[in-house]
Formats: structure tokens, C-alpha cells, sequence
């Protein structure tokens, strides 16, 4: 019986989309997210405000019709990168070392992160990201495996980290679905946002003592993922135009599910913003101007991981004592002098030592594996599979 769904050659390479302009679109995320936590923090937790929170409030909320203090806008934006760009190396590089590659750039700095915001929260220079006066010592451990999320009541020491649950989870399915990438692609953001619905579902209708709210924040992102994924499968002629389409609604109805049973946190204008986000990543995703090669939008980007984890550990203390000096505009300046200095750290003596040290890793289990391979006879093959050798030296990736 021929497949509904067309078939790739499963030994293909996935071409290369080149996202000249993924620099500036981290920039935009960045900016945002910074941007949704001061505003937060200023409007909702202080009752104060600020000119340009106004400004924005004005022009992207009133009439950009997205939702208060820009809530999901960034993270948007970097998990649809993360859909388009991961996907590539999913279906090229062999599981182990795909995930040693994943996993090892993010979790070190990671670490470092949490291991921060535990001794700011033990020296009571920084509060709890949850609820709690303070945090265990098995909360703490459950921290450094997102283990405090998933806990009931939830317990966060460093709240900005749940996105990376969501990464963790995708780059894990990728792995579990990379036979379906290399022959079907398209089969897997159309059974994620199946799978998702169901557990938005099983959250809204179970009696609450067995509901785990932290998988539907999870299921309510994914779809960001999804659709960046879907994106590299079209630009890259993974998938059939028709396809590509059903996939796109597959993931507006998960969408409009999580909107309707209120599971987004701010508002129910996130089908919109997807939509603007989705919109942006089109037209910016492969712009090569000069704005894609400016030194702030390159130096913002290749902080962006460091920014992302560091900027709320350092910005209500650091605006607490310098609006009294210098004003609301002047506190917001020096966070952001603090937030790139400790992200500059962060990003030369963590980041790119163990970068290097996974690259390394990474090609001395290459080199076994080539080794191990020219070593051994070759294998025999069973009936109705077809053996497909590559030429020696080809690159996975």
C-alpha cells in the first residue's frame, strides 16, 4: 500500500538552509525577554512604570495587538531557532553524538547558573523564583536536572531555566524520531501536535492531584519548536507544499487549545504572536544586510545563552539600588552594564572552554568510531534491507 505521506531517501544528507540573518533575530529574542521581565518586574511586582514601557505598551500592545509586557514574544523567537536549526543536526549526526553536542554546550553554563542562584537565594541577597522562603538541599539537586519544576508546589530557583526543559525534551524526541526524520519528516511536528494536545487535555480533564502543570507549559511551547521545524523542512524540500500546510494547522489548533483552557500565563493573544514571530523569522531568517553583521547584534547573539540565564539573577537587585540615585531610566541602564558584564564571563570561562572541550570530545569519538568501522568486516544484510555505504571522508555534519 503506497504512504500518504511522500517518502524521503533516508541516507540523504539534509541540506543546509543558511539563516544569515539567525544573529539578528537573537538579538530581537533578547531584547524582548529582557525587555518582558523588566516590565514585569516594574508594572507587576513594584506598581511603578517607566517611558518605555509606555512607548511600547502604545505602539506593540495597543496596536500591535501583542500581549502584555511582550510575555512569550522572545521565547518564541528562540524556539522556533532552535526547531529550524536543530532539526539539520538531528537528522545528520548520529544520536550520541548529537546529544552529546547538545546537551554538553548548554549544560555547563547551566550549571553555573543554578549553582549562583542557589548561593544568592542562601545569602538572601535573592529571593525564590516560586513560592518558597527557600530552597532544600534536594530541591536544590533536583535544580541542576530541572527536577524542581516538575515538583508540586513548583520550586524555582532560577525561573527563566523551564524553557530549557522544553529544549531538553525536543532534542530527545528528535532522537527517539530520527528514523521518521530521515524517511518522513514532516511525520513528526504533525504527531508532536497530536501528542501535545493530548497532554493539554489530560491536565485539563484529570483530577488535579495527578495533574503535572509543568508538562502543559511544555506542550503550549512546543509548538514554537514545531513550527520552526517545519519551517527548515520547507525551505529545505523535505516535505510536500500540502503537507507543510497541514503541519502549520496541526499546530495552530494546539495553540488555540492551550488559549482556550488558559494555560498561557498573559493574556490570549499567543496565536497572534506566534503568527508575528513566525512572520518575522520568514522575512529575517535569511536577510543578509548590514544590520545581520553589526558588532552589537553579532556580540548580543553569541551571548545570548549567557544573557538569557543571567539577567534575572542580577536585575532586582541591581535596580533596587541604583533607581534611588539615578532614576528608573539610569537603573535600567546599569542592569543591563551588569547583565553584560557577568554574561561575558559567563560566556568566555564556561561557555567556550566547554564548547571546545565537546568539540574535542566529539571528534576523538568520531575518529574511534571511522577507526572501528574500516576495522570490521563489512556487515551482512538482512532481506528487504538495503545497505547504503557512504564514501570514506563524508561528513555527517
Amino acid at each position: 500500500m503506497p504512504s500518504l505521506l511522500p517518502v524521503v531517501d533516508s541516507h540523504a544528507a539534509a541540506p543546509r538552509v543558511h539563516l544569515t540573518g539567525a544573529n539578528l533575530l537573537r538579538f530581537l529574542a533578547v531584547l524582548a525577554v529582557i525587555y518582558s521581565h523588566i516590565s514585569f518586574y516594574l508594572i507587576d511586582d513594584l506598581g511603578t512604570g517607566w517611558w518605555a514601557i509606555d512607548v511600547v505598551h502604545r505602539s506593540l500592545i495597543e496596536v500591535g495587538g501583542l500581549n502584555q509586557h511582550l510575555s512569550f514574544l522572545g521565547v518564541a523567537i528562540f524556539m522556533m531557532l532552535t526547531g529550524m536549526l536543530i532539526t539539520r543536526s538531528a537528522i545528520r549526526h548520529e544520536p550520541g553524538h548529537f546529544l552529546l553536542n547538545r546537551l554538553g554546550r548548554i549544560l555547563p553554563a547551566f550549571w553555573v547558573a543554578i549553582f549562583a542562584a542557589i548561593v544568592l537565594v542562601r545569602l538572601g541577597i535573592n529571593g525564590m523564583f516560586s513560592g518558597q522562603e527557600g530552597v532544600s538541599n534536594v530541591e536544590a539537586a533536583l535544580s541542576f536536572v530541572l527536577g524542581g519544576f516538575f515538583l508540586k508546589p513548583e520550586v524555582a530557583v532560577l525561573g527563566v531555566t523551564w524553557t530549557l526543559a522544553v529544549q531538553v525534551l525536543f532534542y530527545f524526541s528528535c532522537v527517539a524520531a530520527r528514523p521518521v526524520l530521515r524517511s518522513v519528516p514532516i511525520a513528526m511536528p504533525m504527531a508532536g501536535a497530536a501528542i501535545c494536545s493530548l497532554i493539554l487535555l489530560y491536565n485539563i480533564y484529570v483530577p488535579q492531584p495527578y495533574a503535572v502543570p509543568m508538562l502543559s507549559k511544555i506542550a503550549a511551547t512546543l509548538p514554537a519548536v514545531f513550527l520552526g521545524q517545519i519551517l527548515y523542512l520547507a525551505w529545505a524540500r523535505l516535505a510536500d507544499n500540502r503537507w507543510i500546510v497541514v503541519a502549520l494547522i496541526a499546530q495552530v489548533e494546539v495553540i488555540r487549545l492551550a488559549t482556550d483552557f488558559r494555560v498561557y500565563w498573559a493574556g490570549n493573544h499567543y496565536l497572534w504572536t506566534f503568527f508575528v514571530v513566525t512572520l518575522s523569522v520568514v522575512l529575517i531568517g535569511r536577510y543578509n544586510g548590514p544590520a545581520a553583521h553589526w558588532a552589537v547584534i553579532r556580540w548580543t547573539a553569541t551571548r545570548s545563552y549567557a544573557i538569557y540565564l543571567v539577567h534575572t539573577l542580577v536585575l532586582y537587585r541591581v535596580y533596587e539600588t541604583a533607581v534611588g540615585p539615578f532614576g528608573a531610566t539610569g537603573a535600567v541602564v546599569a542592569f543591563l552594564v551588569v547583565t553584560a558584564l557577568v554574561s561575558e564571563a559567563l560566556y568566555r570561562w564556561v561557555e567556550i572552554p566547554s564548547t571546545r572541550w565537546v568539540a574535542a570530545l566529539a571528534e576523538r569519538m568520531r575518529r574511534r568510531s571511522a577507526l572501528a568501522k574500516e576495522g570490521s568486516p563489512p556487515p551482512r544484510v538482512a532481506s528487504n534491507h538495503v545497505l547504503v555505504r557512504r564514501p570514506s571522508g563524508s561528513s555527517l555534519r
